[in-house]
């Protein structure tokens, strides 16, 4: 990066640190740590919600996703706006009413303390695991196409905002959150602009949809049936996106304590409402312009040289293989490709342009599975992930300085929206369903505010170990968050239904049931990656949650019979 962009990057970091302490002002206790003394207005409940669920995945990986998939990933929220409207029924009024600092106090009064221990562990080891791979996916990407070493780009991306995250607990969180996300649409909003603007002067947002639509991109619905039969392994598909997505957004805004607390701090439930019902209106719409924003750089490209992988440091990593006379080759046919691509479309006339382009797409297409499966081989022990870098290269590559720098920033901000969101909720777990609650004598106001800043600070170390060592993960980091939380959400959403839903099944059943169903899904993930069944992930939260349901009835049942 130039200069400029550095002075953009380290001005944008620095500010926000700089204003969530200069807003993190509260009352020295758990009121003002974690709920913020219940002060926040609706929209800011709304930005607070959004910045945590956006994180930097969201802004690297979408534009990718659309580009290589299309935009049917957008389906994987159609769930959502049903499940805001069911938390804001159930859920929401019961915890404003109680008066609770995380979601699982609830579970101890409905059902008993190990239920609420055990949902409250799960929510830790799932929560603490996944926000360091969410520490970890956006470091590798930035490492490996700025050159920055991985080992320090992880202390940076999760030190800095320790420092405001502790210092200033939820309202810190909260109104940094409200600027990060302002800075954010800026940066991807310009992106945008620049896309079409470095288009040659007759291509528009027409041509783009018109090139997207032939090439299969705006594939915004889809069924899921191949042959007459529906895919149950098809991740992105309408049936998935609206009953998978409900379960997952269900268990994710109505369980998970990161977000859960991020609606506690409202001033009032109908504020907490308000602000979650918007949140299920404007988040497909969000994410639909943000995968458009792929479709976009597809469409780009069809106009110039595109790499044969974006990635570019695993060309490096394939020269020093076995393979590297080869791919020296097949970099050369690939070039010659591109440019015969890039004349055809400044000098043909469109009518002739379809089959034309149709047949270098496919033949480009052929070059890059070749690359791609060099790459997986086990001597060479490359990274044949290229989707992930779409996006991050083109900025690099085509946008002017300064702009570099600021998008930089935004990769950062979306991170820190959702990590430092994360750290506040496994500190307030911590503290509230472990430490307080275990503790022999009771503690002062003052010593459960430290400790809670200490608990902050730990699961912010351990947060960037996992990143550390979430490193070697490989190909499979990017996803390994969305994996990782659908085999913990759909078990503890089951047990919240079960509070909610089934007043006469008792605490044991639940633990029981709870504990039973979890190994399963464990199992069922293992099969999965066996290839000895085939079931997309997001189905692992409609099965653990309907599994905790029917399991515990049934013991209940049980349970009854031998009494009588």
């Amino acid at each position: 990066m130039s200069q400029r962009d550095w002075i953009i990057l380290v001005v944008t970091l620095v500010a926000i640190i700089a204003y969530g302490l200069y807003r993190s002002r509260t009352s020295r206790d758990l009121d003002g740590y974690f709920l913020c003394n219940n002060s926040v207005p609706w929209y800011m409940v709304l930005l607070s919600i959004m910045g945590t669920q956006a994180s930097a995945i969201t802004f690297l990986s979408a534009p990718g996703q659309a580009y290589t998939d299309g935009m049917r990933f957008v389906q994987y929220y159609f769930g959502l706006p049903i499940a805001m409207v069911v938390l804001c029924i159930t859920f929401v009024p019961v915890f404003h009413r109680m008066k609770i600092y995380t979601a699982y106090e609830f579970l101890e009064r409905r059902f008993d303390l190990k239920t609420r221990t055990l949902t409250s562990f799960l929510f830790l080891l799932q929560r603490g695991m996944s926000t360091g791979i969410s520490i970890s996916a956006p470091a590798i990407i930035l490492s490996s196409l700025l050159g920055w070493n991985i080992f320090w780009t992880n202390i940076f991306m999760g030190g800095l905002l320790i420092i405001y995250t502790v210092t200033g607990g939820a309202k810190a969180v909260a109104y940094t959150q409200q600027l990060q996300l302002i800075i954010i649409f800026l940066g991807m909003g310009v992106a945008g602009y620049m896309v079409i603007h470095l288009l040659p002067p007759t291509v528009g947002l027409k041509e783009i949809l018109h090139i997207g639509g032939r090439s299969g991109k705006l594939n915004i619905i889809t069924s899921g049936v191949t042959k007459g039969r529906f895919n149950w392994s098809d991740r992105y598909n309408i049936l998935s996106g609206v009953i998978g997505g409900f379960f997952l957004a269900l268990s994710y805004f109505g369980t998970d304590q990161s977000q859960v607390g991020r609606y506690l701090t409202a001033r009032s439930a109908g504020e907490s409402r308000l602000g979650l019902l918007i949140n299920g209106l404007v988040k497909i719409p969000m994410q639909f312009l943000i995968l458009l924003l792929g479709v976009m750089v597809f469409a780009f490209y069809r106009y110039t040289k595109e790499p044969i992988f974006f990635n570019q440091s695993q060309l490096s990593v394939l020269a020093k293989s076995p393979f590297a006379d080869s791919a020296a080759l097949l970099q050369r046919k690939y070039d010659s490709l591109q440019t015969s691509k890039v004349l055809l479309m400044q000098r043909s006339r469109k009518e002739d342009l379809p089959a034309l382009i149709e047949s270098m797409e496919n033949k480009k297409i052929e070059y890059k599975n070749t690359l791609k499966r060099w790459l997986g081989d086990s001597r060479v022990g490359g990274d044949n992930n290229d989707t992930n870098y779409i996006f991050l290269r083109f900025v690099i590559d085509y946008l002017p300085k300064g702009l570099i720098g600021l998008l930089v920033a935004v990769i950062f901000l979306a991170a820190w929206g959702s990590i430092a969101a994360a750290l506040n909720s496994l500190a307030s777990a911590s503290i509230v369903d472990f430490h307080r609650r275990f503790a022999k004598q009771e503690l002062s106001e003052e010593r459960e505010y430290n400790l809670s800043r200490w608990y902050t600070f730990l699961w912010g170390i351990f947060c960037i170990v996992v990143a550390q060592l979430a490193y070697n993960i490989g190909n499979s980091l990017i996803e390994a968050v969305n994996v990782l939380g659908s085999l913990f959400y759909g078990v503890i959403l089951g047990i919240f239904l079960v509070a909610f839903y089934f007043k006469k099944i008792s605490g044991s059943s639940v633990f029981l049931s709870a504990i039973v169903v979890e190994l399963g899904i464990i199992l069922i993930y293992y099969l999965n990656q066996q290839g000895k069944v085939n079931i997309g992930f997001l189905w692992l939260n409609a099965i653990g949650a309907i599994g905790v349901i029917l399991v515990s009835s049934l013991m209940n049942v049980l349970k009854l019979k031998k009494m009588t």
